[in-house]
C-alpha cells in the first residue's frame, strides 16, 4: 500500500468518527451476528458439494459457518471469561440471533406451496452434537459473556426463496435437499443469495416483512424470556417501516454499519437507496443508531492479514475521537464443526486480542449493544433537560 492510500484510509477513519456521541470512557462492544441460523449442515455435505463442482470452499460462510455446537460455545465462553475489564467484568458478545429456521419437512410435504418454520432451539435439538447447546447458551447468559439480541426471524428472504423453490430452481432445490438455504452467494436477483431477509420487490412483500419482524420479536421473547432492545438487519437491508415496527415493540437501538441499504423499485427495476448513519444519531422514532467502527473477522478476511493489529488500529482511531469501539465479529469465526482449525485458530487470535486490549487500555469497559444504547440515550436526555 502506498503512502497516498494509507493517508486516504486514515482520513476516512477520522471523518467516519467525527459526528455523533462522544465519551471519555474506553468502551468496547462486540457484536456477533448469525447465532441460531443454519448454514452448512456438516463436513460431509461440504465435501459432497465441493466434489460436485460447487464453489463452497470459496465462500467463507459456506466453508465455515454452521449452528454452534457444544465445543464451539464452551471454547468461546472460556476465552471471553478469561479476560476482565476495569470493573472486573468479562468480555461479552452481543449475540445477534435468528430465532427460527425453515421447517424443511413440512415445506416439502406441502409440495413447496406453503412456508413453515421452527424455533432454532428445535433445530438444535435434532442434532446429536448440539442437543445441549441451548443449555450452554443459558450458561453463557448467566455468566455474563453471551447476550442475545434480535437479528431477525430467519436469515432468509422467505418470499423469494419460496418462489425459487416453486419454480424448481436447480441450485435452490439442491440446497433444500441438503437442508440448506442456498449453495451459492453469487449474485442473482437477490444480491446476497437469499440472505437479505427484509429486502422486498413490491408493496405486498413490504407488508409481509413487517409481519415477519413482529412474529420474530414475539418468538424471541418466548425463547429468552425478555424483549430485545436492539436489532441488526440481515445484510444491512431495511427501511423505515421496519424501524416503526421495531419501535412499537420496544426496540430502541439499531445496530449496523455506516451505510444502510433501503429497498426501492420502479417499473421493472429493483435497487437500493443508501443512507449514512453514525453513533448516537437518532431517527424519527427516537431510536439510536449504533454504528460499527471496528472489525475482527479472521474467517472472512482470510490468512495473511494482521487481524489483531487491524482491529486494534480501528479501536485506537475510535478512542482518539472519543467514540466507543463497536466491533463486528460474526459467528463463523468461532465454528469448528466443518473445519476444526477455523475455530481453534480464531479463538487463539481472539484471546490475544482481548489480552492486548486490557493491556493497552486498562480502563476499558466491556458493554452490550443495548447497554451502550441506554448510556447514550440517558446522556442525550439529560442534555435535553438541561437545555
Amino acid at each position: 500500500m502506498n503512502s497516498l492510500s494509507r493517508y486516504k484510509q486514515v482520513l476516512a477513519k477520522i471523518l467516519f468518527d467525527l459526528p455523533g456521541w462522544r465519551t471519555d470512557k474506553k468502551i468496547i462492544v462486540f457484536e456477533s451476528d448469525d447465532w441460531g441460523s443454519i448454514r452448512m449442515p456438516s463436513r460431509e455435505v461440504f465435501d459432497k458439494l465441493k466434489s460436485d463442482g460447487y464453489g463452497v470452499d470459496n465462500d467463507p460462510f459456506l466453508k465455515y459457518d454452521n449452528l454452534a455446537g457444544e465445543n464451539d460455545l464452551s471454547g468461546l465462553f472460556e476465552v471471553l471469561t478469561s479476560v476482565k475489564d476495569s470493573n472486573g467484568r468479562p468480555a461479552i458478545f452481543t449475540a445477534n440471533t435468528m430465532v427460527a429456521n425453515p421447517d424443511f419437512a413440512r415445506i416439502e410435504e406441502s409440495g413447496f406451496l406453503n412456508y413453515f418454520y421452527e424455533p432454532f432451539t428445535e433445530t438444535l435439538s435434532r442434532i446429536p452434537t448440539h442437543r445441549n447447546s441451548f443449555n450452554l447458551w443459558k450458561e453463557g447468559m448467566t455468566s455474563g459473556v453471551f447476550h442475545p439480541q434480535f437479528h431477525g426471524r430467519e436469515h432468509l428472504n422467505v418470499d423469494r426463496w419460496m418462489k425459487a423453490l416453486q419454480a424448481g430452481d436447480p441450485a435452490i432445490r439442491r440446497a433444500f435437499g441438503h437442508r440448506m438455504l442456498s449453495i451459492s452467494s453469487e449474485p442473482n436477483e437477490m444480491r446476497f443469495g437469499y440472505m437479505e431477509a427484509l429486502d422486498h420487490f413490491s408493496p405486498e412483500e413490504k407488508q409481509i416483512k413487517a409481519s415477519v419482524v413482529e412474529d420474530g420479536l414475539r418468538l424471541f421473547k418466548r425463547i429468552f424470556g425478555f424483549d430485545s432492545r436492539s436489532f441488526i438487519a440481515c445484510c444491512y437491508v431495511w427501511d423505515n417501516e421496519i424501524e416503526k415496527i421495531l419501535q412499537s415493540r420496544g426496540v430502541n437501538y439499531i445496530q449496523g454499519v455506516a451505510q444502510q441499504l433501503i429497498p426501492a423499485y420502479d417499473d421493472n427495476r429493483h435497487y437500493f437507496k443508501k443512507a449514512l448513519h453514525y453513533i448516537g444519531q437518532s431517527n424519527s422514532f427516537n431510536q439510536i443508531y449504533l454504528t460499527r467502527n471496528a472489525f475482527f473477522e479472521p474467517a472472512l478476511l482470510g490468512s495473511g492479514n494482521d487481524h489483531i493489529g487491524y482491529c486494534l488500529n480501528r479501536m485506537s482511531a475510535a478512542f482518539r475521537m472519543k467514540k466507543p469501539a463497536i466491533v463486528a465479529s460474526h459467528r463463523l469465526n468461532y465454528i469448528g464443526s466443518i473445519h476444526k482449525e477455523n475455530r481453534d485458530h480464531n479463538l487463539i487470535l481472539l484471546k490475544k486480542l482481548l489480552n492486548e486490549i486490557v493491556r493497552r487500555w486498562p480502563e476499558v469497559e466491556f458493554m452490550t449493544s443495548d447497554e451502550l444504547g441506554g448510556l447514550i440515550s440517558k446522556e442525550q436526555n439529560s442534555r435535553v433537560k438541561l437545555s
